[in-house]
Parts: C-alpha cells; sequence; structure tokens
C-alpha cells in the first residue's frame, strides 16, 4: 500500500464539501459558509454564489450549467446568468436534508438526503436517491439506505457506487438505459471506515473520503486497498481528481467536531497530493 502526505493548497472555509473539477478549476461548496468557489490550481478563490439554504454537491448539465444543491429546503438549483432557479423541488421525497449529486451525461442528476434532521439529533432513519431528468421531473430509484452520500459510475457508466456512510460500506447498484438502478449489492466492506464524498479514476479505483477515521483511501474494483493518505487530526470529508493531467487529486478536510460547522469556525481546508492514475474524465 502506498501512502502519502496532503498539501494545504486553501483555507479559511467552514466545511469544504462537493468537489468537482471542471473548466480549468476546482468548485466546490462551504456547506455552512453558505456559498459555492471556483479554485485556480494555485489555490486563488473566485466566488460562485451563495446559497442560503446550505449547498453541498454540485454536477453541470450537458450544456454546462452547473447544479447545487440547496440542503435545507430540500431543492436542486442551476445556475443561470449568475442567478439560482429551481431545477427540482425534492421536499415531497427527500426525508432530511438533501446533500450529495451525481450528473450523468445524459444530464439525470441523482440526488441523496440524509434521511432524518442529522443536525437537529433525530433518530437516524434510511433514506433514498431520487433521479432528477433535465425536465425536472422526479423520480425514486433507490431506498432504504443507510445515510447515503458520494456516488461515482464505474464499469463504463454501467454501475454506481454509492456511500452507506453509517454502514461503513460502498453500495452498487446496475444503471439501465433509462438511469434506473438495481441488482443492489455490497460493492466494499470498509469495516471501520465511514465512506464520504468519492472519485474515481481511468481504472475504476475510487477514491473514498474516510471521515471519521480521518483518511482517503483508493480502492480497486477487486475490493484492494492500494493507497491511503491519512490526516492526522481532520475528518475526509470529499475529493476529486483534476488539474492538467488529472492526476492532482484535491481533498477537503475538516479540523473541527458537530458544533463547530454551526458555529462556523472557519477550520475547512482544501489539501492537495500527486496521485499515478488520473482521473476518469481525462
Amino acid at each position: 500500500m502506498k501512502e502519502h502526505q496532503l498539501t494545504v493548497l486553501a483555507s479559511d472555509f467552514i466545511f469544504p464539501e462537493g468537489l468537482i473539477w471542471r473548466d480549468g478549476g476546482l468548485w466546490m461548496s462551504d456547506m455552512f459558509g453558505k456559498a459555492c468557489f471556483q479554485l485556480s490550481a494555485g489555490g486563488e478563490k473566485q466566488s460562485i454564489c451563495s446559497v442560503p439554504n446550505r449547498p453541498s454537491g454540485i454536477g453541470f448539465l450537458p450544456d454546462g450549467t452547473p447544479l447545487v444543491v440547496s440542503m435545507v429546503d430540500r431543492k436542486l438549483m442551476k445556475l443561470v446568468d449568475g442567478g439560482l432557479q429551481v431545477h427540482a423541488d425534492l421536499s415531497d421525497v427527500a426525508t432530511g436534508e438533501v446533500n450529495d449529486i451525481l450528473v450523468d451525461d445524459a444530464g439525470r442528476a441523482y440526488v441523496g438526503n440524509f434521511g432524518y434532521d442529522l443536525f437537529g439529533g433525530a433518530e437516524a432513519q434510511t433514506a433514498n436517491i431520487a433521479m432528477v431528468m433535465p425536465d425536472g421531473s422526479v423520480s425514486i430509484v433507490a431506498d432504504d439506505l443507510v445515510f447515503p452520500n458520494g456516488m461515482v459510475l464505474v464499469d463504463g457508466g454501467r454501475t454506481m457506487v454509492v456511500s452507506e456512510t453509517f454502514a461503513n460500506r460502498l453500495t452498487a447498484y446496475d444503471v439501465d438505459e433509462h438511469g434506473k438502478l438495481s441488482n443492489r449489492r455490497v460493492y466494499v466492506d470498509l469495516g471501520e471506515r465511514a465512506p464520504d464524498g468519492l472519485c474515481v479514476d481511468k481504472q475504476d479505483g475510487i477514491w473514498v473520503s474516510s471521515f471519521v477515521t480521518g483518511e482517503f483511501l483508493r480502492v480497486t474494483p477487486d475490493g484492494a486497498i492500494t493507497d491511503l493518505i491519512a490526516c492526522g487530526d481532520k475528518r475526509a470529508v470529499a475529493c476529486a481528481l483534476g488539474g492538467e493531467d488529472g492526476r492532482t487529486l484535491y481533498c477537503s478536510t475538516f479540523g473541527g467536531h458537530l458544533e463547530d460547522m454551526v458555529a462556523q469556525k472557519r477550520v475547512g481546508s482544501i489539501e492537495t497530493v500527486k496521485v499515478e492514475v488520473p482521473g476518469a474524465d481525462f
């Protein structure tokens, strides 16, 4: 197993989430900072938009229109001419705050949610994944998930892998030509590790953020862990592959506790490391 060390690229965030490389920069949400940003390869920060009801996952429609989750009001927003518009209202199907998303090449957005009022201290409940079509119509494509979080496509888009954070596993589904999910199965059992954000490389290796243990790890399709990044006393939140050659792993870290998010302590950072296998889109 290869071990790596991170270098801080940018800091002064509260809780960085939703990392995705696009158009020569890293797009990201600051969940409790209630704003989205783009970072250059050198770490320069550009404000994209404010999201009063807290942003999380970010994706892009085929025409390049950015999508961002609005967590508290359970909506998927699109950024048009510098302003946010509702792309889909998920309040009738999401039983908790909406969280991470995955947008496929057809413009279908898969949106997970907490399943319950996490920050309000409610009793844990399972949750679903909704599929939002390009026209904004919504359907449920998976349910009974234990805190669904990051999602990626592997095997040429034929398989979706989703983090079940508090079940400590990655779960896989077959994806049909209409985007529907079936044949649920355990993809990788991560033991004590609680997976959060994900990204995938050209060899279908999945980089996993393990929030509880403060690690980023690369998992192969056969379940082997090939690479490990320990974050010390920080939490590992999300990751994305990008940079000029797709071999820079961008990692969001959080140096606090749950109450520090609400208190808006600026203990979140974006950190980087060079890896061997480029991202799937490079």
